[in-house]
């Protein structure tokens, strides 16, 4: 699968990997911003903003722009993370160039002020909705106790408060400042012609404000070390999480740190799954590896009943030094491999996993990444770079964060 790149002369960067067998072409306009660029005066307004996007252009209406990606059978969606924000459309190859017209419309949104009042009503009950889900209320929690004064610790939502207080005049200061040409990436995957696609973006993006823009707070970080517990009587599980430090997104030791996740806390047969689930401790216990710019963490957790809460975190304790003493063994490497190279060539036979992938790659690496090189990079992981991990990253080593019906939680 071929690969292609190109940077026009306002800075904005066009990278594509074709596939003559597809027959379809997934496209996505990556915006370097997120939850971590915001200050304290407009929490959340990276997410608000992904909202406003599609209320309306100075050519199209809130409904034209729906109409005109149904017209083409479109499958399409948005999404804002602690450090991006990615609209992403998959069609039939043939609708390429009306995929390209759509976003780079909605990307230079009208931002009209009565759209911005009504919206408000809409992300201050989307952040209540996931605040009545306990898992989610604990993750974000259990970031801002990690993080503490870390950038990475800003809400995405944002809170009641701040949403409420954001005005149409700092959100459009906002845009003007991160939507620039320079924090875009377009990619494309699938069935295209890249020259071609280079045409339609120029076309529609070429005139775009090329000023650079940078990002504050790149730094890593080991975490608090807190110990917290929130006391929600209406839930009726406690939610334990537990976070580490972790390698960076441009760390070689990702690919390590990824699979030491997976041998520790995959949904089954993992060290977690034998320990909590399979017996029925526990409903649920997982371990995960995240990776930003500049930092990263393990995310450890469980959820069962409260009376059990005390006994289950000795056993995640437990299991997090074990892993930290002796690391995991040669069988667990080798199923963990064998589910992540599953992983990521399942993701790769479509479009959208591909069109994803290469997108990320080149936010954070500034670099192409073929589906060999990923595959490579984890046939590569070995018990010593698993131990390297676990002696620059102690897994051990966490801030935790507990959220139900307990009051408190010995550590």
């Amino acid at each position: 699968m071929p690969f292609h790149s190109q940077i026009l002369k306002n800075g904005l960067k066009i990278i594509g990997e074709t596939s003559p067998s597809a027959r379809s072409t997934a496209i996505g306009f990556f915006v370097r911003t997120g939850a971590r660029d915001e200050t304290p005066e407009v929490c959340g307004v990276s997410h608000f903003l992904e909202h406003m996007v599609f209320k309306g252009t100075p050519r199209r209406t809130a409904l034209d722009v729906n109409r005109d990606f149904d017209r083409i059978g479109a499958h399409y969606n948005a999404f804002t993370s602690e450090e991006n924000t990615v609209f992403h459309a998959a069609v039939l190859r043939e609708y390429l160039p009306q995929a390209v017209d759509i976003l780079s419309d909605i990307l230079r949104p009208s931002l009209r002020g009565d759209d911005f009042d009504m919206e408000k009503n809409v992300i201050i009950e989307e952040i209540g909705m996931y605040e009545d889900q306990p898992t989610w209320s604990a993750y974000d929690h259990a970031k801002k106790a990690y993080f503490a004064d870390h950038p990475l610790g800003n809400s995405i939502l944002g809170t009641p408060d701040s949403i409420r207080a954001l005005t149409r005049d700092q959100m459009h200061a906002y845009f003007e400042r991160r939507y620039v040409a320079s924090n875009i990436t377009v990619a494309a995957a699938g069935r295209f012609e890249f020259p071609a696609l280079v045409d339609l973006v120029e076309k529609a993006c070429g005139a775009w404000n090329g000023a650079a823009v940078g990002r504050q707070g790149i730094r890593p970080t080991a975490g608090s070390g807190k110990f917290e517990v929130l006391t929600k009587e209406k839930v009726t599980q406690e939610h334990v999480i537990l976070m580490a430090s972790g390698p960076a997104a441009d760390d070689p030791l990702r690919h390590s740190a990824d699979t030491l996740a997976l041998a520790v806390g995959d949904d089954s047969g993992s060290r977690l799954h034998w320990e909590l689930v399979d017996p029925g401790l526990a409903d649920s216990a997982d371990c995960s590896f995240h990776e930003y710019e500049g930092t990263g963490s393990f995310y450890t957790s469980f959820s069962c009943d409260p009376e059990r809460a005390r006994e289950n975190l000795a056993l995640v304790r437990k299991v997090l030094t074990d892993v930290q003493r002796d690391g995991i063994t040669d069988a667990e490497l080798q199923q963990a491999k064998s589910k992540i190279l599953s992983r990521v060539v399942r993701g790769s036979e479509r479009p959208m996993g591909r069109m994803q992938a290469i997108g990320m790659a080149w936010t954070y690496l500034k670099q192409y990444r073929s589906v060999d090189d990923e595959l490579q990079a984890f046939e590569a992981v070995t018990l010593k770079s698993i131990r390297e991990v676990l002696e620059k990253y102690p897994i051990e080593r966490t801030t935790t964060l507990a959220l139900g019906p307990l009051a408190g939680l010995e550590k």
